[in-house]
């Protein structure tokens, strides 16, 4: 109920949002001809009608709530021509306090005899001012239907990576590390298994996977595992759970059931043949030399995610071990736990962010949004000896698609300093 009252409040939203963005269009559209005028005022509210039409109905019809389709890009379409029309406003308010302004001055001006301001009626909108609104939103807009192309544009991003107490055994290690499949959001295997291609391309010899296989039910991985399985590494392939792995965010009829679903969740790694670190470690070997790699349950410092991990777990028996990575799918747990309790972990692997799925890179400079709620939000981080990289994740959740921050595949190499 309560999500269906939400649903209600946002649909009363746009339609004041798409009533202040219509004045705009009519400011606008007033040099055109009345059938021109017709038409564009006509789709504008034909649109506005379907978009809360498709909003009101999510909650009541089954086959809109399994859709795929729907719920990734009808639902991101709603979003982006919400924001969209809300950034357009943004400007319509600077506009609208334009005019306000000079109305209360010229009549304030009138009152005590001026009579040289002009007219004290409410001062036209400015064409300037909507075109630049309507423009902006639009660019928006445009740029999210755009990013819908780069969902499956997987990148592949190299560094190398030096530590003093590393293993001479372990020297030139290749690790990959991928995150955030949400194979409940991925509709074709084809370009799945390109990026599983890419993966197995870069010859690693050790495969890192840290968290959010799913979006809530394990049953989602059913149509992607036998690609998933293709991963192998002479080291192996290892992983962890992120938050959306527990279910939390679905309304299970039980407990029991909330937990089975988590049960065949583990045993879908186990059948791709990966492993599953929960809260504990495993320590490799080479040449009689040892690294242990480390794994936790999620582990979030923000409020709304819970802390399922368990340091203390995992740690266990690696105290005498040179080098120590670590697989823990929300970045926040370096600050707010390793750095401070745990200063031996040489490297944290996270995911997580997605970078929004939104932002700005390039070699010299990057920026999105997510930056306001992560510290560490993509790619390397370092502080002292310890080292930190959070992957831009896999696949994508909510948005089906990419602007500026694309799908990752990390390589990692390591040497002795």
């Amino acid at each position: 109920m309560r999500s269906t009252g939400t649903l209600f409040f946002i649909a009363a939203i746009m339609v004041l949002l798409d009533f202040y963005v219509y004045q705009a269009v009519k400011t606008v559209t007033q040099p055109l001809s009345e059938r021109a005028r017709m038409y564009i005022h006509f789709g504008f509210w034909l649109v506005s009608v379907l978009t809360i039409f498709s909003l009101l109905a999510f909650p009541f019809v089954p086959a809109l709530q399994q859709s795929k389709i729907f719920r990734n890009y009808v639902f991101a379409v709603l979003a982006g021509l919400f924001i969209a029309k809300l950034i357009a406003t943004t400007i319509f308010l600077v506009d609208d306090v334009r005019r306000g302004s000079w109305w209360a001055l010229v009549n304030i001006y009138k009152k005590t005899g001026g009579q040289s301001l002009g007219d004290g009626g409410m001062v036209s909108r400015s064409v300037f001012l909507s075109w630049i609104g309507l423009g902006l939103g639009s660019t928006l807009f445009g740029t999210m239907l755009w990013g819908f192309k780069n969902k499956y544009n997987y990148q592949v991003k190299k560094i190398k990576l030096s530590f003093p107490n590393l293993p001479a055994a372990f020297e030139g290690l290749k690790l990959v590390q991928i995150s955030d499949v949400h194979s409940g959001s991925l509709q074709d295997v084809k370009e799945v298994n390109k990026g599983i291609d890419l993966i197995l391309a870069q010859n690693p010899d050790l495969i890192f996977f840290t968290g959010d296989l799913v979006n809530d039910r394990a049953t989602e991985m059913e149509p992607l595992k036998n690609s998933f399985a293709r991963l192998k590494a002479p080291l192996g392939v290892y992983s962890s759970l992120g938050n959306h792995d527990y279910g939390d965010y679905v309304q299970w009829p039980s407990a029991a059931e909330k937990q089975a679903n988590l049960q065949a969740l583990m045993q879908t790694h186990k059948d791709m043949g990966w492993q599953l670190l929960m809260n504990e470690n495993k320590v490799l070997e080479r040449n009689g030399e040892k690294i242990a790699v480390l794994g936790i349950e999620n582990w979030g410092a923000k409020g709304r995610f819970p802390k399922y991990g368990k340091m203390e777990e995992a740690v266990k028996g690696t105290e005498d071990i040179p080098f120590k990575l670590l697989l823990s799918h929300d970045p926040s747990h370096w600050d707010a736990q390793v750095k401070k309790e745990y200063p031996d972990i040489d490297i944290m692997f996270s995911g997580h962010t997605h970078g929004m799925q939104f932002g700005l890179e390039n070699p010299y400079f990057k920026w999105s949004p997510v930056k306001w709620m992560y510290k560490q939000w993509a790619g390397l981080y370092e502080d002292g000896a310890q080292k930190l990289y959070v992957n831009r994740g896999f696949g994508f959740i909510g948005y089906p698609g990419r602007v500026g921050i694309m799908p990752e595949i990390t390589v990692i190499e390591f040497s002795r300093a």
